[in-house]
C-alpha cells in the first residue's frame, strides 16, 4: 500500500508585515512615553506653582492679621497719664521721615512725601504679645528688595526722636527673608512678558503695589492719597495688600512664566489716637 503525503505550506508573516507592526509599536510607545514625560513635567510645574502659592498665602495673611492689629493699645485706652513707649501704640502706622513729629503724606507710585509707608514698604505698629502684664508695643516692618519680602519685628523705642525705619531695617540685621519670588515690582520687559500670559495683571502695565492704603475722612475711608487734609498715617484705616509671586519653573508646554496673585484687606477696629 503506497501512503501519499501532502505537503502543508508553513503560514505566517512577512518581513514588511513585522516591520509595519514594529513600526506602528514604536510609534504607539513613543506617543505614550511623550505624555508620560509631558504629565511629569506638568506635575513638578504644578507641584511648584502649590509651593509658591502656599508660600504667599502665609505671607499675604500674616500682613493682614498685622495690618488688623496695628495701633493697639491706642494711648487713649489709658487713664493715667502720661502714657510713654513702648506701652501704647501712637499711630497705626509708623512713618520715615521725622516720626512722630510732623506726618507724612502718602502717596503711590514715588508720590507723596513718606519714604516708609509706601508702595513696597510699610511699618505697624501694635502689641504682639497680650500675655504679659505690661504689654510692650512693637514695630513690624515688611519691605520688597528685589523680589524679596522682608519681615522683622522689634519692640518700640520711643514716641519720637528715632526712625522707625533705621533701626528696623536689612542693614539693621533684624529682619528676615519671608517671601521670596515676589514679582510686584518687576522691570517694564518683565510686565510686558508676563502680560502676554496674564492680560489682567499689572493695570497699565504698571508694578503693583504690595501695600494700598485707605485713611478715614469727615464722610468716610479712602484711598489715603485722595483724602486731602486727612492724608496721614495716623489716619489709616484699611491696608489692602497684593501679593503676585511666580513659581521656579516655567509652564511645561508653552514654556510661559507662572504666577499666582493673592488680595486680601486688613481693617483696623481700635478708634483713633
Amino acid at each position: 500500500m503506497t501512503i501519499v503525503r501532502k505537503s502543508e505550506r508553513q503560514q505566517g508573516f512577512t518581513l514588511i508585515e513585522i516591520m509595519v507592526a514594529m513600526s506602528v509599536f514604536l510609534v504607539i510607545c513613543g506617543a505614550v512615553f511623550s505624555l508620560l514625560d509631558m504629565s511629569q513635567k506638568r506635575f513638578r510645574t504644578e507641584s511648584q506653582v502649590l509651593d509658591s502659592f502656599q508660600q504667599a498665602r502665609l505671607g499675604l495673611d500674616e500682613a493682614v492679621r498685622d495690618a488688623s492689629d496695628a495701633g493697639y493699645p491706642p494711648q487713649n485706652q489709658f487713664t493715667n497719664a502720661p502714657v510713654v513707649a513702648p506701652f501704647a501704640a501712637i499711630t497705626p502706622v509708623a512713618w520715615s521721615p521725622n516720626y512722630a513729629v510732623a506726618p507724612c503724606l502718602i502717596g503711590t507710585a514715588g508720590g507723596g512725601t513718606c519714604a516708609t509707608p509706601g508702595d513696597f514698604d510699610v511699618i505697624f505698629e501694635e502689641n504682639t504679645d497680650n500675655t504679659v502684664a505690661v504689654p510692650a508695643v512693637s514695630w513690624i516692618r515688611y519691605t520688597l528688595q528685589g523680589t524679596t519680602l522682608w519681615r522683622g519685628a522689634i519692640p518700640k523705642t520711643g514716641n519720637g526722636g528715632v526712625d522707625p525705619a533705621a533701626v528696623l531695617s536689612i542693614a539693621a540685621g533684624n529682619m528676615t527673608p519671608y517671601v521670596t519670588n515676589v514679582m510686584n515690582n518687576p522691570t517694564a520687559a518683565q510686565i510686558a512678558a508676563f502680560r502676554a500670559t496674564y492680560p489682567a495683571m499689572f493695570p497699565g502695565g504698571n508694578p503693583q503695589p504690595i501695600f494700598q492704603y485707605y485713611c478715614d475722612t469727615a464722610t468716610g475711608t479712602v484711598l489715603c492719597q485722595n483724602a486731602g487734609a486727612a492724608n496721614s498715617p495716623q489716619n489709616v484705616r484699611d491696608v489692602e495688600v497684593t501679593l503676585i509671586v511666580r513659581s521656579s519653573r516655567n509652564d511645561a508646554q508653552t514654556r510661559a512664566p507662572r504666577l499666582v496673585e493673592l488680595n486680601g484687606r486688613g481693617h483696623r477696629l481700635n478708634p483713633n489716637q
